[in-house]
């Protein structure tokens, strides 16, 4: 007699499904189309057409276009060597190693960084990568609230005598809310409690501190980090990320980070466009301070308007709608009204935080911003009276 295995399966992953759909959590794949206000492309670099000459002048001259093994076999080559040096001197680093994504460069540098009898000291908010690394590591864990230093430090002097490696792990721009972590304070209560800092600053590589340097490089902080890992994919308009700190670091992560050493390295030629979009970046002082600004504008223009933008203060604009029904209907309003925005809903936010994640980029003008405001007054007021009586 056959295996009914197949149809089994099958109407058990239909039965998640339709789970997910009565709860307005379940997610699809749609081209973005209209004003783009959901897109991590910060300076506008993806569409730059400097850029897009040298991903085009790096294909024609590369010997390769794979990557055709890992770097530790057939994949590396000397354009690697070349922009992690050059990447590590942007950040004021010693050293760099590129991984071929964000994510895999946070699995890679904390399974590689803790054990199972160290402890990690996390933002209760950090992203699903700093997250799993952790998980994955199988370090004990301290999740303190949401940018509470008082709850921090308690967990820190109560475990103040436990004789093992201890991390502090945070974003810098929290990717959901778009506030920032205070760097220089948790750097001052590592050094008290002998512990090392960890930043993940893919949100403000590009658009923060001194030429796009991070938040850490703004305050002074980045030679007493442990490591900072910058995205290259955001407002670097390319792919992967860099893990950032010490020689002796990189050469840890070469051994043992599992996500560089199992990984098929990328083409060359994206080394020689990361190259592009950073030193593109630099001299982009105007655009990221007009990013700023027009943020700045947005979130104000919707708190005048009742709603809860929280205590951000980057290209990141929240609007925390609540209920999940609710954020999906804003989101399929706005996007009839000409605007690219998407729901953010659990588990991606805390229950009861559905929203709306505005992420402003230098490309979006001031008449479009005004032109979304009135769309969120006309969605409460009028498609969602409901909304209306919270905000």
């Amino acid at each position: 007699m056959p295996s009914n295995f197949q149809d089994s399966f099958h109407r058990e992953l239909e039965m998640g499904l339709r789970g997910l759909e009565a709860q307005s959590r379940r997610r699809s794949l749609a081209e973005i189309r209209g004003v783009n206000f959901c897109s991590n492309d910060y300076l506008g670099l993806s569409e730059h057409p400097a850029l897009k000459k040298a991903a085009v002048e790096a294909v024609q001259r590369a010997t390769r276009t794979g990557g055709t093994g890992s770097r530790l076999l057939s994949g590396h080559a000397t354009a690697w060597n070349e922009i992690e040096e050059e990447f590590a001197r942007f950040t004021g680093t010693e050293a760099a190693l590129y991984f071929s994504s964000g994510y895999a460069a946070n699995l890679g540098l904390l399974v590689s960084l803790l054990e199972k009898e160290d402890l990690v000291f996390s933002d209760a908010l950090n992203h699903a990568s700093l997250i799993d690394g952790m998980r994955l590591s199988g370090a004990r864990k301290f999740i303190y609230p949401h940018l509470d230093l008082n709850a921090l430090e308690d967990g820190l002097q109560n475990h103040s005598q436990d004789r093992c490696r201890k991390l502090i792990v945070t974003e810098t721009v929290f990717s959901m809310d778009g506030d920032v972590a205070p760097v220089t304070e948790l750097l001052a209560l590592a050094d008290r409690y002998g512990t090392g800092v960890i930043v993940d600053e893919a949100h403000a590589t590009g658009v923060h501190g001194p030429s796009g340097r991070g938040i850490a490089a703004e305050h002074g902080n980045v030679q007493t980090l442990a490591a900072a890992v910058h995205t290259c994919g955001k407002a670097l308009a390319s792919a992967g990320a860099f893990v950032c700190g010490s020689a002796v670091l990189r050469e840890h992560l070469i051994n043992h980070a599992r996500t560089f050493i199992f990984s098929t390295a990328m083409p060359p030629y994206m080394a020689e466009q990361i190259r592009a979009a950073l030193r593109l970046a630099l001299t982009m002082d105007k655009e990221r301070k007009n990013l700023l600004a027009r943020a700045k504008r947005l979130a104000a223009g919707l708190r005048s308007q009742g709603w809860d933008t929280g205590n951000g203060a980057t290209q990141i604009v929240p609007v925390v709608i609540g209920e999940n029904e609710d954020a999906v209907a804003a989101a399929e309003f706005l996007q009839q009204e000409g605007f690219a925005a998407r729901a953010i809903r659990p588990p991606t936010v805390p229950q009861g935080s559905a929203r709306l994640r505005f992420s402003l980029t230098s490309r979006i003008a001031e008449d479009e911003i005004a032109r979304l405001e009135n769309g969120m007054l006309v969605w409460r007021d009028r498609a969602c009276p409901t909304a209306a009586g919270r905000a």
